[in-house]
């Protein structure tokens, strides 16, 4: 845990910006894999880690911001705990550890929270994501767990991602050492990219490294020769030379700080001419991206940089055609380049998105493009000092994609078709970094993972 006072700051921050009521901040259980006793691991809710520090389960925070009053509840262990899963601290001491001083048995919370319904406090929570908070929240408030999402609290979600975005420096310290990570994993890949090796055996070995450094891995490894696929959680195929690996894959640190970082490289070490020059696009993407970085600009107008790039680089390998800005501008680009150019990064790897990402990527200035491909740009509002984001341009040849787009003549005026079936074998290629604003411009966080061509080949020998 960080210092009791960052706690008790973030928790005094919050209860000025929300002025009255009271905020309801539950943390998560353990939840079953198969059977009662045997869980999937543990993950605290990242709010209540944000505010509480506590990494426990069974736990509530009530932060009141009428009375003034910390109240965490939770139970003490019984001997039957001690027994199977050793000896913690009591609650009362755990509260103190980060700056609470008021604590209650779990079953004091249903008491408190029928005082304060009869009092007509105006009670404040964020979405609940999981089952067991949606159905404890329904018996605490009368609210049917279907309906908790609609009735979650504006003002509370506002605060909190206000709070949350610009990060503080003993967070960014904590992304950097999950960085690290990364980085170990990330390398560790490529020298395992060589012909014969299996999927599965890589993405293993790289879940290991991140949960011997942190808490494990910050998103299931996305790791395959189908890059195409934007998500492809299948590691059931054995390496062939000439084929492109693309490694998605991110560590949490001990405290949950998340990094998100992805490498696509050549199976053996050589790209071929085709794969090099699209490589090279992304590259430039990628770069031209962080160097368009500031406080005030808007990351949309980033992403639209980057696409800008994409278009250029495939119209000069005849595969787009017309003017780049106007291509763009009609969303012919998102053939492929059908994703957005990043997201937010802290405590989740999409960060705070479980407010809902509208709260967290756009505001009243900077609003969602409703247009294939950009519509899944998941933060688009101004950079500030101390965002951290993800910078992730990518290439893809989707070939049922392609083909609808032929049959239905969309932005045929832009696309060469002909041209891109010549790429239905391709696959996708991505690169992402994990970028800190900064005062004046952005950084790389961590050690930057091998990137150029040269590199990759340097290091798969």
């Amino acid at each position: 845990m960080f210092d009791k006072q960052i706690y008790t700051n973030r928790r005094n921050q919050l209860r000025k910006a929300m002025g009255s009521g009271v905020i309801l901040i539950p943390g998560n259980i353990e939840s079953p894999m198969n059977y009662t006793d045997n869980a999937y691991h543990f993950r605290q809710d990242s709010t209540f880690l944000y505010l509480f520090g506590l990494d426990a389960p069974g736990l509530f925070g009530i932060i009141d911001a009428n009375s003034g009053h910390d109240t965490i509840y939770g139970d003490d262990l019984t001997m039957e705990d001690i027994i199977w899963m050793g000896y913690n601290p009591s609650m009362k001491d755990l509260a103190e550890s980060v700056g609470v001083t008021r604590t209650f048995p779990s079953k004091s919370l249903f008491l408190e929270l029928s005082v304060l319904k009869s009092k007509n406090a105006a009670l404040h929570f964020t979405p609940p994501y999981r089952a067991e908070n949606k159905l404890l929240l329904q018996e605490l408030l009368g609210i049917q767990a279907a309906e908790l999402k609609a009735k979650a609290s504006i003002t509370l979600i506002n605060n909190l991602v206000k709070l949350r975005s610009a990060k503080e420096s003993v967070e960014i310290t904590e992304i950097e050492l999950a960085c690290q990570t990364g980085y170990q994993m990330h390398v560790t890949a490529m020298e395992m990219t060589k012909s014969g090796a299996n999927e599965q055996e890589i993405a293993g070995t790289i879940e290991g490294i991140a949960l011997a450094h942190g808490k494990g891995t910050s998103f299931p490894i996305i790791l395959t020769q189908d890059g195409q696929t934007l998500h492809n959680h299948n590691h059931s195929f054995q390496l062939k030379k000439g084929r492109l690996l693309l490694v998605d894959a991110g560590a949490e640190s001990n405290l949950h700080y998340a990094s998100d970082f992805t490498r696509t490289m050549p199976v053996d070490g050589e790209f071929s001419q085709k794969q090099l020059e699209i490589y090279n696009i992304v590259l430039e993407a990628n770069n031209t991206a962080t160097a368009s970085m500031r406080p005030g600009e808007t990351y949309l107008s980033i992403h639209l940089k980057a696409a800008e790039v994409i278009a250029n680089g495939l119209k000069d390998l005849g595969i787009m055609k017309g003017d780049v800005k106007e291509a763009v501008a009609n969303g012919a680009h998102a053939l492929f380049f059908p994703h957005g150019l990043g997201h937010m990064m802290g405590l989740d790897v999409h960060d705070m998105e479980d407010y809902g990402q509208i709260h967290v990527g756009y505001d009243e200035e900077i609003r969602p493009i409703d247009q294939f491909g950009t519509a899944y740009l998941r933060f688009g509002r101004r950079l500030q000092k101390d965002f951290v984001i993800t910078n992730e341009p990518g290439i893809y040849f989707i070939p049922a994609l392609i083909e609808q787009w032929e049959a239905q003549k969309t932005n045929e005026v832009f696309i060469n078709f002909k041209k891109a079936k010549e790429y239905l074998d391709f696959g996708g290629i991505r690169l992402e970094d994990d970028i800190l604003i900064t005062e004046s411009g952005a950084r790389i966080l961590g050690q930057r993972i091998p990137i150029n061509p040269e590199e990759l080949k340097v290091i798969q020998k």
